[in-house]
């Protein structure tokens, strides 16, 4: 059964071709096409286009149908060719009109992008909670290790002391960026494209600042034909602000496996967090780290696959658009993934004490006895040249203490500033008037 049917059939090939995943991903859409539904019925019965009786039944028929998603017992009928026709058939089976006139004054181009923008709304919600928590697992873990000392590089080579808890709280503060950026993606989604019907609005009178207002959206996509454009461009900006949290997660991964391994041996794991080889008695692979790189390298390339997706497209609705579900929704899945797998990893962590005392470090201490020479009143540029003859000559000398006094630093790593910034990053996302709105389109 399909909404546009018309007397003849479309050849088994196309109809396979065209439909692809499209059934399949529709089921993540289910809850969120109900809730648009319960929305869309309420402003019809304020416009004059539902009784109050069809009204009554329509809500109590989508809220059946809503427990029927939540729990787990809701499926597209074979022949149904997507969660929209699904819908309608139910209420229209159990209904007769009423069921029919759900579909007044929508198309399904701004249906589907409205149970898009509710499911993206949804998966911003559970990813910025998944961030905050490694967020904060990240700060307990530099000031629990702010004393463990470990070699900083650059270009690979040693370079200067850097610690355990700049390591932690450098990705911390990493992760506060990410979700600034993440939240620029929530006020983008955050818009009501629904009314827009199939992108040049309708003649009926409805009231979309109602629907808006219902669903819990802080505005609308006024223009209608700008409201069909920003399908595929909120895809877009969501998958940017997902590849700058995957960067993160990437980044950390690489430093985690370079520090696990033996010529380095600055951190390790349980036995049970590690994978063996099937040949090597010894080794203790660390798996974990190297899909979560791999799955956020190929996030950090969605961006690129999501805006070829989109080139050269003009104005109005393409079947291209439907293929964006494909990329996007694993990806958002994949992520969340990869930061529960970082946390687990990270809060079963042993970090490698006195790792500088080892010989090979003295040359790590290079600027920190410069420094000394300038702070006793040497020039800069001949405490640098008397340092620098010291180690040419074997002489160079160190007794490894440091005084890193400023904002940053390994003495003064500002966690307290880093925790109140992601505070109020996060305190931007107006969930909790989101979800009270829909909770109260369920009561």
């Amino acid at each position: 059964m399909k909404l546009w049917q018309k007397n003849t059939e479309s050849l088994k090939e196309v109809e396979t071709f065209t439909v692809g995943k499209d059934r399949e991903l529709d089921l993540f859409l289910a809850p969120f096409d109900v809730l648009g539904s319960l929305a869309h019925i309420k402003m019809l019965n304020t416009v004059g286009l539902l009784t109050d009786e069809e009204l009554n039944e329509l809500q109590k028929a989508l809220k059946e149908i809503y427990k029927e998603i939540e729990n787990g017992n809701f499926v597209l009928e074979e022949g149904v060719e997507d969660i929209h026709s699904q819908v309608e058939f139910i209420l229209t089976k159990k209904l007769g009109d009423a069921g029919k006139k759900i579909h007044s004054a929508r198309s399904r181009n701004d249906q589907v992008i409205l149970d898009l923008k509710l499911f993206l709304r949804n998966e911003i919600e559970e990813l910025v909670q998944r961030v905050e928590n490694f967020f904060d697992l990240l700060l307990q873990q530099s000031e629990k290790y702010k004393d463990y000392l470990l070699p900083g590089y650059t270009h690979f080579q040693l370079a200067m002391p850097s610690s355990f808890g700049l390591w932690f709280g450098a990705y911390a503060e990493s992760l506060v960026d990410d979700l600034i950026t993440l939240h620029g993606a929530w006020e983008i989604t955050n818009k009501n494209p629904l009314g827009s019907a199939a992108g040049f609005g309708s003649s009926f009178p409805i009231d979309r600042k109602l629907t808006t207002k219902l669903l819990g959206f802080e505005e609308l996509n006024f223009n209608v034909v700008y409201a069909q454009m920003s399908r595929g461009k909120t895809e877009k900006i969501l998958s940017q602000s997902l590849s700058n949290i995957a960067a993160t997660l990437s980044r950390m991964s690489m430093d985690s496996c370079i520090y696990l391994n033996q010529n380095f041996g600055f951190i390790s794991f349980p036995d049970e967090l590690t994978t063996g080889s099937s040949i090597m008695p010894h080794k203790k692979n660390p798996d974990v780290f190297e899909l979560i790189r791999a799955h956020s390298n190929r996030i950090q390339s969605l961006p690129n696959e999501i805006s070829l997706m989109l080139a050269n497209l003009p104005s109005g609705y393409h079947r291209d658009l439907q293929l964006l579900k494909e990329s996007l929704f694993p990806a958002i899945k994949n992520l969340k993934d990869c930061i529960r797998m970082a946390t687990l990893m990270f809060e079963n962590i042993d970090i490698k004490k006195d790792i500088l005392e080892d010989e090979k470090y003295r040359y790590l201490f290079t600027v920190e006895e410069m420094n000394k020479l300038v702070l006793q009143g040497m020039p800069l540029r001949d405490a640098y040249k008397k340092i620098g003859a010291e180690v040419e000559n074997k002489t160079f000398e160190t007794d490894k203490k440091m005084h890193h006094t400023h904002e940053g630093s390994i003495g003064n790593l500002q966690n307290a500033k880093i925790k109140k910034m992601m505070e109020h990053v996060i305190s931007r996302f107006n969930f909790k008037e989101v979800n009270h709105a829909l909770q109260k389109l369920l009561q």
